[in-house]
């Protein structure tokens, strides 16, 4: 277990033990005389050991031994030993189940901690056969107070005859250890953290120890005996429902969906609320039964109408879904809201992103928001990673980076998938955290080991590109592989690309077109321009199709992508699959210039520079071209040289003309080299000084760092 979990667990306990204590003392007035009412109407004489006060008011709580059922007196004389874990335990089962007393989540969790948390958990079998022997006693002095005359007791008689009460000790009651009930608290505990309920905050991780705590070999066989007890001799329906949780989820006991079932349905039929609520999912799921709709809806309605919060939540759920109803999104709108009030935090997500998304819902980010937080704030990781999309995007609160990645990894430390990418991703680009390639790989991987896709193809690009790992051309194509064939569009494009380049893979270009397609027809624009292009230049093809070139490049550019529409306008300004149409180039040229992409403005300026298609503005041209330069277009630069050689848009400048062409000479532009040689010679010849000006750097100043082609090192022609 992590440092950090056990720190949060230590400082639980202390929170429970002070929240318990403040607890008692304001109601220990109210309890003395709530127990002077009821122990006077039992006639019950003080103990003044723990654990045979807890042997009795088992026996009350469950009506065994010949006492009657009064939960609310167990309530009572465990009360009066509130310090002691055993007490807790059972304290917290009442509390969390409303079991003679107010139902309390929060309350109920502070006395799992506590007794879970207790260093007096010891149960030498000397202790628990003194207390036997008390408890024993006990029964022998109060059976003396009552009437000797009848054989059984009425419901106001506490004592039965002394030898029937031995003879039937076995038969009726049952004795804990203290190690018993300390399970129970944890199996509980582990329940609340993994599930919650309004008021408790889920902690997965915290959860994953408690488990871990039960599923040890030494604990296996008393984690759930205290349960099965109450379950099976005391007919208890809220333990008959955790007997089931623990056999639904192999806590304790090997994973049995059937068995599970069938004390879900021993708890459903004795009413309890969250017996029926399980039994509804296990009806609708097809866990240990077949599975049956309707029957699932029927033990929703019940648990729903004692306002059971999770069967609130399922209802809205299969209305969403047309599960056992017809589709309804408003009516799943009504009980998610109903549900989510309650502060069911499944509810206050699902809430959110019906808002979020308009579903059976008028669209309202700020709303979606604000049940995203209210469902975060108590741990819900799905609703931390929401939260953390709207914080990174400043979808319905203002957008703030750091906010994003503190949700994501408050959400990833409980094992969300999706937010271990994310968080994965804000590490990798420093998108409100420190950059940290080897942190965000790790992420990356944690996120792959539960089988996220997003997380395959982020693996693939980092060993691609020796992101926070060694460059492994092989290993990407095996992350990549993983993704695509889960049909994740973005790694059928990456895998495209390495088997069109034969990168950590044989090259294969037929094939890359087939995960090209695959990518684009699921609206991928980057896949759709690859495509276009493919059909454009014919490859992977035996023939080029220049019509269904243009098909994809228009899908891709109507989603905004410049590269498709920079080559969906150059396909119109040269007739290449519709027919030539130099205006509408300009237009396509323009939508992508808008996001300073390099080819399209070159073209553009091109365009404005002769006025086809467009009027003629050469000092727009020139100030296009200067963009598309300054980003490292080689065929910019050489238009950007030819302008300040000519005066076309801007002041004639040898200076200029002669970087401009340098720079695009050394990318190999044959034109460049050789307007370069021709305005060298023709200086050479008209000013003899020339070579004075080259070594006094008054044609190439400082500020532009002339990258030496005059002194020899042109690159070679492309």
């Amino acid at each position: 277990m992590s440092t950090s979990v056990l720190d949060q667990i230590v400082q639980s306990s202390r929170r429970a033990l002070i929240k318990l204590q403040h607890h008692h003392n304001n109601n220990h007035n109210n309890h003395k005389k709530q127990q002077r009412s009821s122990i006077k109407k039992y006639s019950i004489q003080p103990i003044n050991d723990h654990a045979a006060l807890v042997m009795l008011a088992e026996d009350y709580l469950f009506g065994r031994n010949d006492k009657p059922c009064d939960q609310a007196l167990a309530v009572e004389l465990l009360h009066t030993a509130h310090d002691y874990a055993p007490a807790q335990a059972i304290l917290g089962f009442c509390r969390e189940f409303g079991l003679g007393t107010e139902q309390d989540f929060t309350a109920a969790a502070n006395y799992y901690m506590a007794a879970a948390t207790s260093s007096s958990t010891s149960s030498s079998l000397l202790q628990l056969q003194k207390s036997k022997e008390l408890h024993l006693n006990y029964n022998h002095n109060n059976n003396s107070s009552s009437s000797s005359s009848s054989s059984s007791s009425s419901s106001n008689d506490i004592g039965t005859d002394d030898k029937n009460n031995k003879s039937n000790k076995k038969e009726q009651g049952f004795y804990y250890n203290e190690e018993d009930l300390r399970m129970l608290a944890i199996l509980r505990l582990a329940f609340l953290r993994k599930y919650g309920r309004p008021g408790i905050k889920i902690d997965r991780s915290e959860s994953e120890h408690w488990e871990s705590l039960v599923q040890q070999d030494s604990n296996r066989n008393i984690a759930i005996s205290w349960l099965q007890k109450a379950a099976s001799e005391g007919q208890c329906a809220a333990s008959q429902y955790c007997l089931g949780v623990c056999f639904h989820d192999g806590i304790g006991v090997p994973r049995n969906p059937h068995a599970a079932f069938g004390w879900y349905k021993k708890s459903a039929e004795q009413g309890n609320c969250r017996g029926q609520g399980i039994l509804g999912y296990c009806y609708g799921e097809g866990f240990g039964i077949e599975k049956d709709q309707q029957m699932a809806l029927k033990y929703y309605h019940l648990a729903a109408s004692q306002g059971e919060t999770v069967a609130i939540y399922n209802i809205g759920y299969c209305y969403e879904d047309g599960i056992g109803v017809e589709k309804n999104v408003q009516e799943a709108v009504k009980w998610y809201r109903m549900s989510a009030e309650k502060g069911n935090a499944f509810a206050q997500n699902s809430l959110g992103y019906c808002f979020e998304d308009g579903i059976g819902v008028e669209k309202n980010v700020e709303q979606a928001a604000l049940w995203y937080q209210r469902s975060a704030e108590q741990g819900y990781p799905w609703a931390q990673c929401n939260l953390g999309y709207c914080f990174q995007n400043g979808i319905g609160l203002p957008q703030d980076a750091s906010m994003g990645a503190y949700w994501y990894a408050e959400a990833a430390r409980q094992g969300h998938s999706r937010a271990q990418h994310n968080l994965g991703f804000c590490k990798q680009n420093a998108i409100g955290v420190e950059c940290n390639e080897q942190e965000a790989v790790k992420w990356y991987k944690k996120s792959a080991q539960q089988g996220n896709i997003f997380a395959f193809h982020s693996l693939g690009f980092c060993y691609q590109n020796g992101i926070g790992v060694e460059r492994n051309e092989q290993e990407a194509v095996y992350w990549y592989t993983l993704s695509a064939k889960k049909n994740h569009a973005p790694a059928q494009l990456s895998l495209g690309f390495c088997l069109r380049n034969g990168v950590g893979i044989e090259k294969d270009e037929r094939e890359a077109i087939r995960w090209f397609t695959l990518a684009a027809e699921q609206g991928n624009a980057l896949a759709q321009n690859s495509l276009g292009f493919c059909f454009e230049e014919s490859i992977g093809m035996d023939d080029a199709d220049p019509k269904q070139a243009v098909y994809w490049y228009q899908k891709s550019a109507n989603q905004n992508n410049p590269w498709a529409q920079c080559n969906l306008g150059y396909c119109y300004a040269n007739g290449i699959g519709v027919e030539m149409d130099p205006s509408c180039a300009v237009q396509w040229y323009r939508r992508a210039a808008v996001q300073n992409h390099a080819r399209a403005l070159d073209k553009l300026g091109v365009h404005l520079q002769t006025g086809i298609g467009v009027r003629q503005n050469h000092t727009l041209a020139a100030k296009y071209f200067r963009r598309a330069a300054e980003q490292g277009h080689t065929a910019a630069q050489y238009h950007l040289g030819l302008c300040y050689e000519r005066g076309m848009g801007v002041s004639v400048s040898l200076q200029e003309a002669l970087f401009w062409f340098e720079r695009a000479a050394l990318t190999g532009c044959r034109n460049s080299h050789e307007r370069l040689r021709r305005l060298l010679l023709r200086y050479c010849l008209e000013n003899a000084s020339v070579a004075n000006m080259l070594e006094s750097e008054q044609l190439f100043p400082k500020s532009f760092q002339s990258i030496g082609w005059i002194a020899g090192y042109s690159a070679p022609a492309a």
